[in-house]
């Protein structure tokens, strides 16, 4: 595509209406406005990836050789690629000096342990005292 026009990254991101949607592809720019329509899979999908580089989502989607012949005509120029914002790293944050301390889980496993054995101990005497008053009730 010698002598394309190249378009900013913030220029593309505007036009994200029903009426005005380009979308970026591969590199390329496509003003999908009159397609808006006739997508098979509804306006929405395109709606949903204007303002961002939606070659993933192109991908993904598994298009027809069909719907990769109609691109063409719906190109109108290029993305300088040093407009795109570079994809942000997920980290964790470090630990706020000011954050609730964790509790300690040794003393979390000693009080569980203890719960259940009291538990353990309320239904052997609640099974013996059902007993004993079953006895006397049949004697």
């Amino acid at each position: 595509m010698a002598g394309a026009k190249v378009y900013s990254f913030k220029e593309v991101r505007e036009h994200n209406e029903r009426k005005d949607c380009w979308l970026i592809i591969a590199g390329k720019v496509y003003d999908v406005s009159p397609f808006m329509e006739e997508h098979p899979g509804g306006d929405e999908v395109l709606l949903a990836c204007t303002g961002k580089d939606a070659t993933a989502d192109f991908n993904d989607i598994g298009h027809t050789a069909t719907a990769k012949e109609l691109m063409p005509q719906y190109c109108i120029g290029e993305v300088d690629a040093s407009t795109i914002p570079s994809k942000h790293a997920y980290c964790v944050a470090p630990e706020d000096a000011s954050a609730k301390p964790k509790p300690d889980t040794a003393s979390e496993a000693a009080w569980l342990t203890v719960l259940q054995l009291a538990a353990t101990l309320l239904l052997l005497v609640l099974a013996f005292a059902l007993q004993r008053f079953a006895k006397s009730k049949t004697e």
